[in-house]
């Protein structure tokens, strides 16, 4: 007789949750306290009984970690790239999970100069994140954020690179990025509020002085708004940004004065969203002025930078999203995207040339790559489609020919991309908007509803998830699985009206696009609701919650990675990390239109009793994005009010955040737990 696992059982101690005149009782809002033994108890319980109910496929698990490094080449490096005079290359040694940062001076056969083995560093900390590598001009100095807790606040350091020492500034409390004036001994860098997590100041620092004496160039006061600093690629201008999710500001100073007066490049106006670039006398902005929703591309001398001098030259193209540009000394590169795919187009600044990459697929991801030298003819990108595994090209803009610096190798001997096919289908939303999909699977599989299918999106914040290649997922697609990856309103897939539609008072399209694209698969007998798993991450884990109250009959299993669930309580407390940036996202509850669409979908609010799927849930302890107690608290609820006896699992890792786990390695122990959970759902044993 099989031996029951007892359920954890969270005790009920109710809060009263009160605006607009409406209440809300959370039984379990008690949670949200990391200080709390009861609480640590409670997750303990659930990650003892995730365990228990999993221990049957421990040794699966196991299997197909090894499965899914195998594939992986772990002596590996990067390309080079060249950087003021040096060859910088990351590479990695087998066995070890951290990369190893170097550099040779001059060419690829000077000696190697071993800037940092994040290895060494991190071998005392069972979370490690090494971030903002920044070479000083005489690339002496370099300057670099650390992460120990995985709340991504750094602490930025200072090395030399002619002895090897390490400073004793300690920059607490930063994004982890650091930028040099170009005197080689003043830094400018952003640093966060305590609380909130929110990039909110930016100082200078000077070599050698206490850091305590720091002095604070640049406040940001809106609580909406982050801050930010960099150096433009010409080398001249350091920028100011600040922004929010509809806004952007900038402010420059000549690189060459830290100890001047940065100036508004154009003041904040709501709604206006531009970007700049600077190259020789004139600053390059790409925008949405004058009503440019995809975003245009104007110039504006260096010296009457406001937006009454913007002169375009890239004009706004109501089918065709300008999504970002790179600048070398005779050309100009525009990202864009037409039709949901990206293009790559090419324009010499002397108007003598303007052409397009060509590229022959309909699921694929081009990107412009690490393009730091600005003195090239040579263009880097990269490539890789659902079925091709991602390579980095050198694209001559002169002569227009290529070379495939590295391909991605799939080790293990038995991929073969021949063996696999994609393609793009369109399902037709219940307002009738047609949403693309990207789908793959291996040849032979049979259209007859018995297929299980892996369907993921995201779909907020305007974040496009491009068709890219996965050699982890071949262990899925090996075992029958068809993988779909939802292109729904709330990304820009399809232009930035894509995004307008599924935010605010339009999120739910996100929740019913995703489902209508279910419903599709299930009518062309791509897969039926007995084979169907759905997934998604963060906002992804939203939509997730909301799937899983508005249609669980079309699921058997959903798997939800560090979920945003509980809408209103989060976007309600300002003193949470991000909440306040993200009222342009969801809308402020502070108003009633808001907070009653926000409850009509928020998951937690809306869980019923009713039955629902499957569902494995994640979390970190630490995480800074999605707090732990939202998924903690939706998983309680769910067990108190569902009606069936499926399968319902918590697994928080005590020790990392949103992320996840830090090394190379570790990472994919997560990825072979969460298709162990669906493998095992379909009986797949092996």
């Amino acid at each position: 007789m099989k031996k029951e696992i007892p359920v954890p059982i969270l005790a009920k101690k109710p809060t009263k949750l009160e605006k607009h005149g409406d209440v809300r009782i959370d039984n379990y809002y008690w949670l949200n306290d990391r200080e709390n033994s009861e609480v640590i108890a409670y997750l303990e319980a659930e990650n003892a009984y995730n365990d228990a109910m999993t221990a049957h496929t421990k040794d699966f698990q196991k299997d197909l970690f090894e499965e899914i490094k195998g594939r992986i080449k772990e002596d590996d490096s990067s390309v080079p790239y060249k950087l003021n005079g040096y060859w910088y290359i990351k590479k990695y040694e087998e066995g070890k999970d951290y990369p190893i940062h170097t550099r040779r001076k001059g060419s690829l056969d000077a000696p190697e100069e071993i800037l940092f083995d994040v290895n060494e560093m991190a071998k005392d900390y069972s979370y490690y994140k090494l971030s903002g590598i920044s070479i000083s001009p005489n690339n002496k100095l370099v300057a670099y954020g650390v992460d120990t807790v995985s709340r991504r606040q750094y602490v930025i350091h200072i090395k030399n690179l002619e002895t090897g020492e390490i400073y004793k500034e300690r920059i607490e409390n930063t994004t982890g990025s650091a930028t040099w004036a170009a005197d080689n001994k003043t830094l400018f860098y952003a640093n966060k509020d305590e609380q909130t997590l929110r990039s909110e100041k930016i100082y200078k620092h000077k070599l050698g002085d206490e850091v305590a004496n720091d002095v604070v160039v640049f406040h940001e006061e809106d609580e909406t708004y982050i801050t930010f600093v960099y150096k433009t690629k010409s080398k001249k201008y350091l920028v100011i940004g600040s922004y929010s999710t509809l806004t952007m500001e900038y402010r420059i100073l000549e690189a060459d004065t830290p100890d001047g007066e940065f100036r508004v490049f154009q003041e904040r106006v709501r709604g206006l969203e531009y970007s700049i670039s600077h190259y020789k006398d004139h600053f390059y902005v790409m925008s949405n002025k004058d009503k440019a929703t995809n975003f245009k591309l104007s110039k504006t001398p260096e010296n009457n930078t406001g937006k009454e001098h913007w002169e375009d030259i890239i004009p706004h193209r109501a089918a065709v999203l300008l999504e970002d540009i790179e600048i070398f000394k005779d050309f100009f590169v525009l990202s864009e995207r037409d039709n949901g795919l990206n293009k790559i187009r090419i324009i010499r600044w002397d108007g003598k040339e303007d052409y397009y990459l060509p590229f022959d697929n309909e699921t694929y991801t081009a990107n412009t790559s690490v393009n730091v030298d600005f003195d090239t003819e040579t263009l880097r990108y990269t490539y890789n489609s659902m079925t091709t595994p991602a390579s980095v090209i050198d694209f001559n803009m002169v002569t227009k020919t290529k070379e495939v610096k590295k391909e991605q190798e799939v080790l293990g001997g038995k991929f073969d991309k021949n063996n696999y096919t994609s393609e793009r289908l369109w399902a037709t939303s219940s307002d009738g908007t047609k949403i693309p999909m990207s789908v793959m699977y291996r040849k032979g599989i049979k259209k007859d509803g018995t297929n299980p299918v892996f369907q993921y999106a995201y779909g907020s914040y305007g974040s496009t998830i491009d068709p890219y290649f996965s050699s982890a997922r071949l262990s899925l697609l090996d075992r029958g699985f068809i993988f779909v990856l939802a292109h729904v309103r709330g990304g820009e897939y399809l232009g930035r009206n894509w995004y307008e539609d599924g935010k605010l008072m339009h999120k739910k399209n996100t929740f019913t696009d995703f489902i209508d694209c279910s419903k599709y698969l299930i009518e062309q007998k791509y897969t039926s609701a007995k084979h169907l798993y759905a997934s998604g991450g963060s906002a992804g884990g939203l939509l997730m919650g909301a799937i899983s109250n508005m249609n669980p009959e079309l699921y058997n299993g959903i798997i939800a990675s560090v979920p945003f669930v509980d809408v209103i309580t989060t976007m309600l407390d300002d003193s949470i990390p991000l909440t306040t940036g993200e009222y342009d996202e969801w809308g402020n509850p502070n108003e009633k239109e808001y907070y009653e669409y926000m409850k009509s979908y928020s998951p937690y609010d809306n869980v019923e009793t009713k039955e629902y799927p499957n569902m494995l849930v994640t979390t970190g302890l630490h995480d800074s994005q999605v707090q732990y107690w939202e998924p903690a608290k939706w998983v309680a609820k769910l067990r108190e009010l569902k009606t069936d006896n499926r399968i319902l699992l918590l697994h928080t890792d005590m020790e990392a955040g949103h992320g996840g786990a830090s090394g190379r390695f570790e990472s994919l122990k997560e990825v072979a737990e969460e298709y162990a959970f669906l493998l095992d759902l379909e009986n797949i044993k092996e």
